[in-house]
């Protein structure tokens, strides 16, 4: 019993609930008056029935006294009484509908607001790369992208039902004054018995959800894959267009299986003893009324206005179409971005405040060092740690080299420097502040990174560079420079419309960079931090799509650029990393060797090792006559319109 009554809290009350407060946020009195003229619409219902009925009564009368009789303007009068309802019911129908779409959308802008402000506001990444609340993001977002079963559906569907149950009890009250209250309690009971059948079919899918969600995933993706570009080379060359389809209807036919199941179990089963029950019970109230009219206990108005209200009224157990799929999906996504919300709050630290009321100008001085002090760091999925009382010091002014190798930690260890999560256990301290006292922005604004799975954004490439510091955003001048030092300048001049291209071929004048020209601009990006007052610089893999003379020449040159510079450097090729100052080791999430590329060779130890197996591997391709195996990208090749 229990676990019924919290299904229903769950399912019906409480989102609605939630949703009620929305509206009168949302719409400042729009939904109030919306309500108020579906309940006008929902009454005009009943009037119309009253109204045709007592034409119907008036007929024999009219009828046998002849035109121009009392009768006859009588019956006249009805049918204009009756045709002033229909008019006004067809004249505020549509009004309701438009003012319903204008609830709709107003009610969908609050969720954007909120959807971008739920999604956005988290300063760590946690919530965007844990499975659970990840898939709740997507589940509010969905029906908002595809602009249908949104909360705004859910909104105005609430309102439709003001007129849909208004006319319900009008019916009701109507046959409850004219033929019997027990037989208006017999109707009203059979309309809900059959609007619960409806509902209970659409409440079994939602229910189905969770389970067929995955599923779904996996045949959109063998969709995409089927009509995508991404994957159309390799699946014709390959012969896997067959092989797609198949797994494509497999996928999609699991998905929606366990619905079919539910659906034949709730409509067979369920709507069974329901339509049983109810068409016994119509027939009993519609042959005692017929019964009363033949006896003459009921005039043939009443009569009328009796069967009329009880069709009117039955018919009502239906599928409402502009309220239910609203209702039920759109309150699912309510409740989602909720839980997401919730998700975000909880993996939220406390918003640090600057210690002594400092300003954000002066919240992060200058420091002589970043040390590591046993940072232990684990993820929300579990596992063993990444980062295992790691202590380890960066150096004011000093490149330090990350090497080690998949999995030990070190583009963990970036996400901590820059706060997107925060440790397990241990502080990351700046000349022995802990940076968890610090605004996030005011740190962030000291960090310019390039991670290795930067974004390439489909906008011009004046802005993909001036993302690393916005504010600089509108200085052409400073934007050429950069360009110049990450060795774009032979790019820009290329392009049709030089930094103001479209970075898209999509795009009328767009054109598409290869790999190691975005990667060039992503350095660009994160050049132009630092010379807008960035500290530190992170490269994650930085020249992972240049080829082996343009890493060469780019990092004699980014030596030159960014001697003094806080560096840190992670890279998997031994050739860009023994430039730095320093190299430090990382196994198991902690520091196993430190030192130059000279004495951490002379110790023979782990890094010497991964040297030489990639020093012998680099040599045997030259012997052989591949000395750009791995890659043949230089600096201003590859611009395709």
């Amino acid at each position: 019993m229990g676990n019924w009554r919290e299904r229903l809290w769950q399912e019906r009350v409480e989102p609605r609930i939630f949703l009620l407060a929305q509206l009168r946020i949302a719409t400042d009195g729009l939904a109030l008056g919306t309500a108020g003229l579906n309940l006008v619409v929902g009454a005009l219902g009943g009037g119309f029935v009253l109204a045709s009925s007592f034409v119907v009564g008036r007929i024999p009368a009219a009828m046998d006294a002849g035109v121009g009789s009392p009768q006859w303007r009588s019956l006249v009068t009805a049918f204009l009484v009756a045709s002033g309802v229909l008019l006004a019911q067809q004249i505020l129908t549509p009004l309701s509908a438009a003012l319903g779409q204008l609830v709709k959308h107003r009610v969908d802008g609050l969720f954007y607001d909120r959807l971008l402000e739920a999604s956005l506001r988290s300063t760590s990444v946690a919530p965007q790369e844990d499975d659970e609340s990840l898939a709740n993001l997507r589940l509010a977002a969905e029906g908002l992208e595809k602009g249908s079963r949104t909360p705004g559906d859910a909104a105005a569907g609430t309102l439709a039902l003001v007129i849909r149950y208004s006319r319900l009890g009008a019916f009701v009250l109507i046959i409850g004054a004219v033929i019997s209250w027990w037989a208006a309690a017999a109707i009203g009971l059979v309309t809900m018995t059959l609007r619960v059948g409806h509902r209970d079919v659409v409440r079994t899918y939602t229910r189905l959800v969770p389970v067929m969600n995955p599923l779904r995933r996996e045949s959109d993706y063998f969709l995409g894959l089927g009509v995508g570009p991404v994957a159309a080379k390799e699946t014709r060359v390959f012969g896997l267009t067959s092989w797609i389809i198949e797994r494509y209807r497999s996928s999609a036919l699991a998905a929606i299986r366990p619905l079919w199941r539910e659906r034949r179990r709730v409509n067979v089963t369920a709507f069974l003893w329901r339509s049983v029950f109810s068409l016994i019970v119509v027939c009993l109230v519609v042959a005692l009324m017929l019964r009363a009219g033949a006896a003459g206990t009921l005039t043939l108005t009443e009569l009328t206005i009796g069967v009329q209200a009880t069709i009117a009224a039955v018919l009502l157990g239906e599928f409402y179409h502009e309220s239910d799929t609203g209702t039920q999906f759109g309150l699912i996504a309510v409740r989602a971005l909720e839980r997401f919300r919730s998700q975000v709050a909880a993996s939220e630290a406390v918003p640090p405040t600057v210690a002594g009321g400092a300003s954000a100008a002066t919240a992060a001085p200058s420091f002589s060092e970043i040390r590591f002090s046993d940072v232990t760091f684990s993820y929300a999925s579990g596992g063993r740690p990444v980062l295992d009382g790691l202590d380890l010091t960066l150096r004011a002014g000093e490149c330090t080299a990350l090497v080690g190798l998949n999995g030990s930690g070190k583009t963990t260890l970036v996400k901590l420097l820059a706060r997107l999560y925060e440790p397990t256990r241990g502080a990351i301290l700046v000349d022995g502040r802990d940076i968890a006292t610090l605004p996030v922005d005011v740190w962030r604004r000291q960090i310019g990174v390039v991670f290795q799975d930067f974004i390439r954004y489909e906008l011009s490439l004046s802005d993909n560079i001036a993302f690393g510091a916005i504010e600089h955003r509108y200085d052409p001048g400073q934007l050429a420079a950069i360009t110049a030092r990450a060795g774009l300048a032979d790019i820009v001049a290329g392009l049709p419309s030089g930094l103001d291209t479209v970075l898209a071929s999509r795009y009328d004048g767009g054109v598409e960079l290869s790999g190691g020209q975005w990667q060039r601009l992503a350095i660009a990006r994160a050049l132009l931090a630092v010379d807008a007052g960035a500290r530190i610089l992170v490269l994650d893999e930085p020249t992972a799509a240049l080829d082996v003379r343009a890493e060469a020449a780019f990092f004699d040159e980014f030596a030159e650029r960014t001697r003094g510079r806080t560096t840190l450097l992670i890279s998997h090729r031994f050739s860009s990393v023994r430039h730095a100052d320093r190299i430090v080791v990382l196994s198991g999430g902690r520091v196993l060797e430190d030192g130059t590329h000279e004495s951490l060779l002379a110790r023979d130890g782990r890094y010497a090792e991964l040297y030489r197996l990639q020093a012998s591997l680099f040599t045997a391709d030259v012997e052989g006559g591949e000395d750009d195996a791995v890659g043949s990208t230089s600096p201003g090749a590859e611009v395709r319109r």
